[in-house]
């Protein structure tokens, strides 16, 4: 191994703070380096392609349409201006978000990513938007999981707007359009959370804690107390006093999310502050001798099926998820031997998650690679900034198996 090749490996293994084992990992591996920057350059414009193709996409599409008269009966662009394509509302929202995301990754994409967004994000357009969602017969309208990827939207411009350096004007143009409706947004938020007695422990849309940890990633980005507040308490009420999760029954079918991983995602984010507490927590949550087979990636019988393909999103939320459990779980040595159980377990199904997504599909294509993005940018740990933060799985698949060439 020359030189380059050390140094270059040593900033991968510093840059995206592995384990030791982790670590270990990526020094076994024979990665090339002029192999490495092309390899990284291809997996994210595979994924940019995915949304640059269907953000504008009209047809096919699914609307969750409440219709108040014969006037309601409209074309997809007519409804809803910025957030027409991707099939459903909610995955045109995120599908601007990973645009959002990877024009800031990498400057190689990022002009034909602003188009994208320039296109979508005028006043107009989310005025209209704006217009859509007030309708009080539309107010649970993509509750929770739509409006929580609305406001990771809301977070990815309002960081890139703090800081690019160049033709940051349109930047911060299209973060203050979105205010109208994000303070809607935060307002139905505020509102429901309160008289949701019990959380919905579905592995889809509806599921609770997956949207509350991006909400609260939001509203701790916009300092809004009062939110953080509301958010963290809820948080807690519903899922505090859970104790050896019956992980043996996921996944369902048709999931995209893990209920167990994702309530215990979301409390290590409440318990940042206090680690101790969230190794107690986890430690009763999925005692330390315990790590169910049924967390082994599942298997995809028809990545054609919109409802089965749900399973390799499933892989990759999983495989985040547990890098976040993992990451919860840093402050105690003593957890040294479950964070690599755990690390490998998340590499395993990001592997089968990303292996999965075929763009010839649009079943999956419209919408995997925002959970494909999220999962390599490290967006759930990663708060401040983007950084280029890849996991080491990312880097594994993408520079030495060339999964992605």
């Amino acid at each position: 191994m020359t030189s380059i090749h050390f140094l270059l490996l040593l900033t991968i293994t510093v840059v995206i703070t592995s384990s030791p084992s982790i670590e270990q990992r990526l020094f076994e591996h024979k990665i090339n380096t002029n192999d490495s920057v092309t390899d990284m350059a291809t997996m994210r414009r595979r994924f940019a392609s995915l949304a640059l193709a269907c953000v504008h996409q009209e047809y096919p599409t699914r609307i969750g349409h409440v219709l108040t008269s014969d006037a309601d009966i409209q074309a997809p662009r007519d409804l809803t201006p910025s957030f027409y394509g991707c099939y459903d509302w909610h995955s045109a929202v995120h599908g601007h978000w990973l645009l959002a995301r990877l024009a800031r990754v990498d400057a190689n994409l990022s002009v034909e990513c602003r188009q994208a967004l320039a296109k979508s994000l005028t006043k107009e357009k989310l005025q209209g938007e704006f217009a859509y969602l007030s309708n009080s017969q539309r107010s649970s309208f993509e509750r929770p999981y739509g409006l929580a990827w609305f406001l990771q939207l809301a977070t990815e411009l309002d960081e890139w707007a703090n800081e690019e350096q160049q033709n940051v004007d349109e930047i911060r143009q299209w973060r203050e359009n979105l205010r109208p409706l994000e303070t809607l947004i935060v307002t139905r938020l505020s509102a429901w959370l309160p008289k949701l007695l019990y959380p919905i422990r579905s592995g889809e849309h509806s599921q609770t804690a997956f949207a509350l940890g991006l909400i609260l990633d939001y509203a701790r980005r916009m300092k809004n107390i009062a939110f953080i507040e509301l958010i963290e308490r809820r948080s807690s009420d519903y899922f505090i006093a859970d104790k050896n999760y019956p992980f043996p029954y996921e996944p369902s079918g048709e999931d995209f999310l893990s209920a167990g991983l994702a309530e215990a995602d979301l409390l290590r984010r409440v318990m940042k502050d206090r680690s101790e507490d969230f190794v107690a927590w986890f430690n009763e949550f999925l005692p330390p001798n315990v790590l169910p087979s049924t967390l082994e990636p599942p298997s995809i019988a028809d990545p054609t099926d919109p409802k089965l393909i749900h399973l390799a999103g499933l892989c990759l939320s999983r495989a985040w998820m547990l890098e976040g459990i993992v990451d919860g779980l840093s402050s105690d040595s003593k957890q040294r031997e479950r964070r690599d159980q755990l690390l490998e377990l998340s590499e395993r199904n990001a592997r089968a998650g990303l292996i999965a997504i075929d763009e010839n599909h649009y079943e999956g294509g419209h919408w995997l690679g925002t959970f494909a993005v999220y999962y390599i940018t490290r967006r759930g740990l990663n708060n401040t900034g983007v950084c280029q933060n890849y996991t080491a799985t990312a880097l594994v698949l993408c520079l030495a198996s060339k999964f992605f060439v």
